[in-house]
């Protein structure tokens, strides 16, 4: 296996609220074409090494936890223990069978900080109960079960103590479903998947939000941008949040707004109001959604590639990042894509990516939209079929979907 024949997927776990907890990484090889680690104690060695040197843990998952999927076989490893054990959740697979040292073996692994997982549990098997008791974590297969067997199974499974995970929820129906249950963790692609994430009705602050990003667009004085942000006291006091936070170091700190949008920039103004669009009307203090960390993903992802394809077109690379942002609007805002962009001066380009999916940035788009759909899929595109779209060699893809994790992650939080 070559160093570079593996790129990383992610897919959220989140909390009953719906915000996210962890993070399950899903390494894909060209020689096994899979989404587990079932290649064997060496190979699976040789992905984790390669993953955890070339991208960084803390890129990758921010503050959050990672779940890795580990064979029984190479859980007895060695290597196993370079591993940061407060950061991750070892997911075992369902045919691991009990047996005196795989017990002692995860005891030990918990002494040393580990978090433990069962996967794919859809039935209370006397021959893995022992398994089952010793794990923090029970990960339930709702596409197994039907809504009594799964009610059965929560049965069983609750006394046990176990934190309870609902995996592979692909619509509003299974999730509620489960949350009326009690699990308290959930996993599938109803929220991995933008598409499904149920729209919102476009609220006044919104409305200001695609105003200001026009008139950015459109290089309108500093007044017209004051006079938009002072009719939105909320927006107002997040802007001066955010430029004090970054300005913490000046001796005379941001009180208005003109000053707040000068220290700021234009530029990074347009990109924290783009951000903005994804988040949750749930209060200043509410955390950043799912659909937030997908959408400054991509739009990072598409501007680091054009970068270098072109590294002195700085223009083409604002454009992909415009693309990728903009992207995901119909799924954060309930609205079809050509009412969403119509009062946008967006390039020709960027708006024939968005609307027909053509054009090299529709074809960037569709590389993003192809690595995010392989999340949780058992057969995957081929990472060098992905690194023929973009152009570019498969290592040169991996750092640029590293620095765009790590960098999503960094903006999320100061948004």
């Amino acid at each position: 296996m070559s160093t570079h024949s593996f790129y990383l997927a992610r897919q959220p776990i989140l909390d009953r609220n719906q915000q996210v907890q962890a993070y399950e990484l899903l390494f894909r090889t060209s020689e096994t074409n899979q989404a587990t680690f079932d290649d064997g104690g060496q190979a699976t060695a040789t992905v984790l090494a390669n993953a955890f040197g070339e991208l960084s843990l803390g890129d990758v998952v921010g503050p959050y936890k990672a779940y890795i999927n580990v064979a029984a076989d190479f859980l007895m490893q060695e290597p196993l223990e370079f591993l940061p054990g407060p950061k991750v959740v070892l997911e075992l697979p369902a045919d691991a069978l009990p047996d005196a040292d795989l017990i002692a073996r995860c005891r030990a692994l918990k002494a040393k900080g580990f978090t433990l997982a069962a996967g794919n549990v859809a039935s209370l098997d006397p021959e893995r109960l022992p398994l089952l008791k010793e794990v923090d974590i029970l990960k339930v297969d709702h596409q197994q079960l039907n809504n009594r067997e799964l009610f059965v199974l929560f049965c069983h499974l609750k006394p046990l103590g176990r934190e309870l995970l609902a995996e592979k929820i692909e619509d509003v129906e299974q999730f509620e479903h489960c949350l009326d249950l009690g699990f308290t963790l959930f996993q599938g692609y109803y929220f991995a998947r933008p598409t499904l994430i149920a729209g919102k009705k476009l609220e006044r602050s919104t409305l200001a939000l695609v105003k200001l990003i026009g008139l950015l667009m459109e290089d309108a004085e500093t007044a017209a941008l004051e006079t938009t942000f002072k009719q939105e006291p909320g927006l107002t006091l997040n802007l001066l949040r955010l430029v004090n936070s970054v300005a913490s170091g000046l001796a005379v700190r941001v009180g208005s707004v003109r000053h707040a949008i000068t220290l700021m920039g234009r530029h990074k103004l347009l990109r924290w109001l783009q951000l903005l669009l994804y988040c949750q009307h749930g209060g200043p203090d509410a955390p950043p959604s799912p659909l937030l960390l997908t959408a400054a993903t991509r739009g990072r992802l598409l501007e680091l590639i054009q970068l270098r394809l072109a590294p002195r077109l700085r223009d083409a690379a604002d454009r992909a990042f415009m693309t990728g942002i903009l992207s995901l609007l119909p799924a954060a805002l309930g609205m079809p894509m050509d009412e969403l962009i119509a009062p946008l001066p967006l390039a020709p380009d960027v708006r024939q990516a968005l609307l027909e999916g053509k054009g090299d940035l529709g074809r960037l788009l569709g590389l993003a939209e192809a690595m995010e759909r392989s999340a949780g899929r058992e057969t995957p595109p081929e990472p060098e079929a992905l690194a023929h779209v973009a152009g570019l060699p498969l290592t040169v893809l991996n750092a640029c979907l590293a620095e765009a994790l790590g960098w999503a992650n960094s903006l999320a939080q100061e948004v």
